[in-house]
Protein backbone atom coordinates (compact mmCIF):
# COMPACT_ATOMS: atom_id res chain seq x y z
CA UNK A 1 0.00 0.00 0.00
CA UNK A 2 1.38 3.71 -0.71
CA UNK A 3 1.20 6.34 1.94
CA UNK A 4 -1.53 9.15 1.27
CA UNK A 5 1.83 11.83 0.47
CA UNK A 6 1.49 13.96 -2.25
CA UNK A 7 -1.00 14.33 -5.07
CA UNK A 8 1.23 12.58 -7.70
CA UNK A 9 1.36 8.99 -9.52
CA UNK A 10 1.78 6.42 -7.32
CA UNK A 11 5.80 5.46 -7.13
CA UNK A 12 5.16 1.68 -8.23
CA UNK A 13 2.47 3.06 -11.04
CA UNK A 14 -0.26 0.29 -10.52
CA UNK A 15 -2.55 0.89 -12.89
CA UNK A 16 -6.69 1.66 -11.90
CA UNK A 17 -9.66 0.63 -13.40
CA UNK A 18 -9.35 3.16 -15.88
CA UNK A 19 -6.44 1.85 -17.40
CA UNK A 20 -4.49 5.06 -15.74
CA UNK A 21 -1.67 5.15 -12.95
CA UNK A 22 -3.87 5.46 -10.36
CA UNK A 23 -3.43 9.08 -8.61
CA UNK A 24 -3.24 10.02 -4.43
CA UNK A 25 -5.38 12.80 -4.59
CA UNK A 26 -4.20 15.28 -1.37
CA UNK A 27 -6.76 16.39 1.39
CA UNK A 28 -8.68 18.92 0.46
CA UNK A 29 -7.44 22.21 1.93
CA UNK A 30 -9.66 23.85 4.92
CA UNK A 31 -11.83 26.50 3.35
CA UNK A 32 -11.29 30.22 5.80
CA UNK A 33 -15.51 31.13 4.54
CA UNK A 34 -17.95 29.34 2.77
CA UNK A 35 -19.47 30.89 -1.30
CA UNK A 36 -20.24 31.43 -2.80
CA UNK A 37 -21.36 28.02 -4.41
CA UNK A 38 -20.56 25.81 -7.11
CA UNK A 39 -23.52 24.12 -8.86
CA UNK A 40 -23.50 20.36 -10.10
CA UNK A 41 -26.13 18.99 -11.89
CA UNK A 42 -25.93 15.17 -11.52
CA UNK A 43 -27.56 14.03 -14.96
CA UNK A 44 -28.33 10.74 -16.81
CA UNK A 45 -31.64 10.26 -18.80
CA UNK A 46 -31.36 6.59 -18.38
CA UNK A 47 -32.95 5.37 -14.58
CA UNK A 48 -30.70 2.88 -12.18
CA UNK A 49 -27.46 4.46 -12.85
CA UNK A 50 -26.59 5.52 -9.44
CA UNK A 51 -27.76 9.11 -9.76
CA UNK A 52 -29.05 10.08 -6.53
CA UNK A 53 -26.77 7.28 -4.75
CA UNK A 54 -23.91 9.36 -5.99
CA UNK A 55 -25.57 12.79 -5.10
CA UNK A 56 -26.15 12.05 -1.25
CA UNK A 57 -22.95 10.49 -0.86
CA UNK A 58 -20.71 12.44 -2.82
CA UNK A 59 -22.87 15.35 -0.85
CA UNK A 60 -21.74 13.75 2.72
CA UNK A 61 -18.09 13.08 1.41
CA UNK A 62 -17.69 16.86 0.39
CA UNK A 63 -18.99 17.64 3.88
CA UNK A 64 -16.97 15.76 5.60
CA UNK A 65 -14.49 17.74 4.05
CA UNK A 66 -15.82 20.72 5.82
CA UNK A 67 -17.81 22.04 2.75
CA UNK A 68 -21.07 23.50 2.92
CA UNK A 69 -23.64 21.44 0.82
CA UNK A 70 -27.15 21.85 -0.66
CA UNK A 71 -28.82 18.74 -2.16
CA UNK A 72 -31.95 19.72 -4.43
CA UNK A 73 -34.26 16.91 -5.16
CA UNK A 74 -35.14 17.55 -8.66
CA UNK A 75 -36.93 14.17 -9.38
CA UNK A 76 -40.70 13.83 -8.73
CA UNK A 77 -39.99 10.54 -7.43
CA UNK A 78 -38.49 12.20 -4.49
CA UNK A 79 -35.93 9.24 -3.84
CA UNK A 80 -33.36 11.91 -2.53
CA UNK A 81 -35.24 13.06 -0.41
CA UNK A 82 -36.53 9.61 1.07
CA UNK A 83 -32.55 8.60 0.97
CA UNK A 84 -32.00 11.38 3.51
CA UNK A 85 -34.82 10.53 5.98
CA UNK A 86 -37.63 12.82 4.70
CA UNK A 87 -41.25 11.71 3.80
CA UNK A 88 -41.62 13.46 0.52
CA UNK A 89 -45.54 12.54 0.73
CA UNK A 90 -45.77 14.54 4.14
CA UNK A 91 -44.02 17.75 2.94
CA UNK A 92 -46.35 21.07 2.51
CA UNK A 93 -43.37 23.19 0.66
CA UNK A 94 -40.53 21.78 -1.73
CA UNK A 95 -38.90 22.65 -4.95
CA UNK A 96 -41.86 22.95 -6.90
CA UNK A 97 -43.33 25.38 -4.64
CA UNK A 98 -40.38 27.62 -4.61
CA UNK A 99 -40.38 27.25 -8.74
CA UNK A 100 -43.98 28.11 -9.02
CA UNK A 101 -45.27 30.16 -6.47
CA UNK A 102 -43.27 33.78 -6.13
CA UNK A 103 -44.34 34.49 -2.81
CA UNK A 104 -42.49 30.98 -1.92
CA UNK A 105 -38.64 31.89 -0.42
CA UNK A 106 -36.20 29.07 -1.12
CA UNK A 107 -35.10 29.38 2.41
CA UNK A 108 -38.26 28.19 3.58
CA UNK A 109 -38.55 24.89 1.74
CA UNK A 110 -34.70 23.96 2.67
CA UNK A 111 -34.81 21.53 5.30
CA UNK A 112 -31.09 20.98 7.80
CA UNK A 113 -30.59 17.55 8.04
CA UNK A 114 -29.42 15.03 10.66
CA UNK A 115 -25.61 15.29 8.74
CA UNK A 116 -23.77 17.96 9.33
CA UNK A 117 -23.20 20.79 6.78
CA UNK A 118 -25.67 18.94 4.65
CA UNK A 119 -29.04 20.72 3.61
CA UNK A 120 -31.69 19.43 1.39
CA UNK A 121 -34.21 21.06 -0.65
CA UNK A 122 -36.81 18.14 -1.20
CA UNK A 123 -39.13 17.12 -3.53
CA UNK A 124 -42.26 15.14 -4.21
CA UNK A 125 -45.04 14.00 -6.60
CA UNK A 126 -45.84 17.71 -7.40
CA UNK A 127 -43.12 18.48 -9.18
CA UNK A 128 -43.96 16.83 -12.11
CA UNK A 129 -46.59 19.61 -12.87
CA UNK A 130 -44.03 21.56 -12.99
CA UNK A 131 -42.86 20.33 -16.33
CA UNK A 132 -46.33 21.68 -17.66
CA UNK A 133 -46.46 24.34 -16.07
CA UNK A 134 -43.16 25.98 -16.58
CA UNK A 135 -44.02 25.37 -20.52
CA UNK A 136 -46.13 28.99 -20.38
CA UNK A 137 -43.97 30.98 -18.03
CA UNK A 138 -41.27 33.51 -19.58
CA UNK A 139 -37.87 32.48 -19.54
CA UNK A 140 -38.77 28.81 -18.20
CA UNK A 141 -35.39 27.10 -18.53
CA UNK A 142 -34.26 29.61 -15.67
CA UNK A 143 -36.51 29.64 -13.00
CA UNK A 144 -34.45 27.08 -11.05
CA UNK A 145 -31.37 28.99 -11.51
CA UNK A 146 -33.31 32.52 -10.26
CA UNK A 147 -33.89 30.28 -6.99
CA UNK A 148 -30.78 28.34 -6.15
CA UNK A 149 -29.00 32.51 -6.70
CA UNK A 150 -30.89 33.56 -3.29
CA UNK A 151 -29.05 31.23 -1.36
CA UNK A 152 -25.38 30.43 -3.58
CA UNK A 153 -23.57 32.70 -0.96
CA UNK A 154 -24.39 30.31 1.75
CA UNK A 155 -23.32 26.40 0.54
CA UNK A 156 -20.08 25.84 -1.18
CA UNK A 157 -22.09 23.04 -3.72
CA UNK A 158 -24.82 22.90 -4.91
CA UNK A 159 -25.66 19.21 -6.11
CA UNK A 160 -28.49 18.69 -8.22
CA UNK A 161 -30.34 15.19 -8.62
CA UNK A 162 -31.96 15.20 -11.65
CA UNK A 163 -34.90 12.97 -13.03
CA UNK A 164 -34.37 10.12 -15.80
CA UNK A 165 -35.18 12.51 -18.44
CA UNK A 166 -34.01 15.18 -20.66
CA UNK A 167 -36.83 17.18 -20.57
CA UNK A 168 -37.36 20.86 -19.08
CA UNK A 169 -36.67 20.19 -15.48
CA UNK A 170 -33.60 19.02 -16.46
CA UNK A 171 -32.92 21.56 -18.60
CA UNK A 172 -33.59 24.20 -15.63
CA UNK A 173 -30.77 21.98 -13.80
CA UNK A 174 -28.15 22.27 -16.81
CA UNK A 175 -29.26 26.54 -17.04
CA UNK A 176 -28.61 26.70 -12.62
CA UNK A 177 -25.30 24.81 -13.34
CA UNK A 178 -21.43 25.60 -13.46
CA UNK A 179 -21.06 21.91 -14.29
CA UNK A 180 -22.10 18.63 -15.20
CA UNK A 181 -21.89 15.08 -13.50
CA UNK A 182 -22.45 11.98 -15.38
CA UNK A 183 -22.86 8.62 -13.47
CA UNK A 184 -23.09 6.00 -15.44
CA UNK A 185 -23.22 2.59 -14.71
CA UNK A 186 -21.00 0.09 -16.57
CA UNK A 187 -23.23 -2.01 -18.56
CA UNK A 188 -23.25 -1.34 -22.83
CA UNK A 189 -27.23 -0.01 -22.52
CA UNK A 190 -25.69 2.81 -20.71
CA UNK A 191 -23.43 3.67 -22.82
CA UNK A 192 -25.59 4.54 -26.17
CA UNK A 193 -27.76 6.98 -24.41
CA UNK A 194 -24.69 9.34 -23.30
CA UNK A 195 -24.34 10.82 -27.01
CA UNK A 196 -28.10 12.38 -26.60
CA UNK A 197 -27.28 13.75 -23.35
CA UNK A 198 -23.63 15.40 -24.61
CA UNK A 199 -25.97 16.83 -27.64
CA UNK A 200 -28.31 18.12 -24.81
CA UNK A 201 -25.61 19.70 -22.75
CA UNK A 202 -23.90 21.33 -25.88
CA UNK A 203 -27.11 23.19 -26.57
CA UNK A 204 -27.67 24.24 -23.45
CA UNK A 205 -23.94 25.91 -23.43
CA UNK A 206 -24.64 27.10 -26.82
CA UNK A 207 -28.65 28.92 -26.11
CA UNK A 208 -28.48 29.43 -22.14
CA UNK A 209 -25.02 28.64 -20.13
CA UNK A 210 -22.19 29.00 -21.85
CA UNK A 211 -20.14 28.81 -18.44
CA UNK A 212 -21.60 25.10 -18.29
CA UNK A 213 -18.67 22.15 -18.37
CA UNK A 214 -18.77 18.50 -17.96
CA UNK A 215 -16.87 18.01 -14.60
CA UNK A 216 -16.61 14.38 -15.25
CA UNK A 217 -18.23 10.78 -16.11
CA UNK A 218 -18.50 8.88 -13.24
CA UNK A 219 -18.37 4.70 -13.78
CA UNK A 220 -21.05 3.35 -11.14
CA UNK A 221 -21.69 -0.40 -10.37
CA UNK A 222 -18.45 -1.53 -11.39
CA UNK A 223 -17.63 -4.85 -11.58
CA UNK A 224 -13.74 -5.71 -11.59
CA UNK A 225 -14.36 -9.53 -12.18
CA UNK A 226 -16.40 -9.04 -15.18
CA UNK A 227 -15.06 -8.69 -18.66
CA UNK A 228 -17.99 -6.75 -19.44
CA UNK A 229 -17.63 -3.99 -16.94
CA UNK A 230 -13.99 -3.49 -17.59
CA UNK A 231 -14.80 -3.58 -21.39
CA UNK A 232 -17.35 -0.36 -20.57
CA UNK A 233 -14.60 1.46 -18.71
CA UNK A 234 -12.02 0.78 -21.82
CA UNK A 235 -15.15 2.62 -24.23
CA UNK A 236 -15.57 5.02 -21.82
CA UNK A 237 -11.67 6.81 -21.28
CA UNK A 238 -11.61 5.98 -25.26
CA UNK A 239 -15.26 8.48 -25.84
CA UNK A 240 -14.06 10.90 -23.21
CA UNK A 241 -10.18 10.13 -22.29
CA UNK A 242 -9.29 12.34 -19.07
CA UNK A 243 -13.13 13.91 -18.07
CA UNK A 244 -13.74 9.94 -16.84
CA UNK A 245 -13.06 10.14 -13.13
CA UNK A 246 -10.27 8.08 -12.25
CA UNK A 247 -12.68 7.30 -9.48
CA UNK A 248 -14.85 4.25 -9.98
CA UNK A 249 -17.83 2.94 -7.69
CA UNK A 250 -17.65 -0.73 -7.37
CA UNK A 251 -21.21 -2.76 -6.71
CA UNK A 252 -22.05 -3.46 -3.17
CA UNK A 253 -24.81 -4.32 -1.24
CA UNK A 254 -23.86 -1.73 0.87
CA UNK A 255 -25.33 1.18 -0.94
CA UNK A 256 -28.99 -0.31 -0.70
CA UNK A 257 -28.35 -1.16 3.18
CA UNK A 258 -27.38 3.05 3.42
CA UNK A 259 -30.31 3.59 1.30
CA UNK A 260 -32.43 1.53 3.85
CA UNK A 261 -30.99 3.19 7.06
CA UNK A 262 -31.71 6.93 5.28
CA UNK A 263 -27.94 7.22 5.45
CA UNK A 264 -24.83 8.28 3.38
CA UNK A 265 -22.96 5.52 3.29
CA UNK A 266 -20.21 7.89 4.91
CA UNK A 267 -21.77 7.24 8.06
CA UNK A 268 -23.87 4.30 7.57
CA UNK A 269 -20.49 2.34 7.09
CA UNK A 270 -17.41 5.00 7.56
CA UNK A 271 -14.87 2.23 7.05
CA UNK A 272 -16.54 0.38 4.06
CA UNK A 273 -14.43 0.78 0.36
CA UNK A 274 -17.67 2.12 -0.72
CA UNK A 275 -17.70 4.70 1.88
CA UNK A 276 -13.81 5.61 1.21
CA UNK A 277 -14.57 5.92 -3.54
CA UNK A 278 -16.48 8.63 -2.92
CA UNK A 279 -14.04 10.46 -0.31
CA UNK A 280 -12.24 9.79 -3.11
CA UNK A 281 -14.25 11.11 -5.60
CA UNK A 282 -14.91 14.42 -3.24
CA UNK A 283 -10.82 14.81 -3.35
CA UNK A 284 -10.71 14.17 -7.10
CA UNK A 285 -13.55 16.64 -7.96
CA UNK A 286 -11.81 19.56 -5.80
CA UNK A 287 -8.15 18.79 -7.12
CA UNK A 288 -10.01 19.21 -10.65
CA UNK A 289 -11.40 22.25 -9.80
CA UNK A 290 -14.93 20.83 -9.78
CA UNK A 291 -15.36 22.07 -6.33
CA UNK A 292 -13.49 24.35 -3.73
Amino acid sequence: MSSEQGSTTLTDAEIGPTGRPVTVFPEPPVLSSHGPARVIAMVNQKGGVGKTTSTINLGAALAEAGRRVLLVDFDPQGALSAGLGTNPHELDVTVYNVLMDRKVRIQDAIQTTAFENVDLLPANIDLSAAEVQLVNEVAREQVLDRALRKVSDDYDVILIDCQPSLGLLTVNALTAAHGVIIPLICEFFALRAVALLVETIEKVQDRLNPRLQVDGVLATMYDARTLHSREVIARLVEAFGDKVFETVIKRTIKFADATVAAEPITSYAANHSGADSYRRLAKELISRGGAP
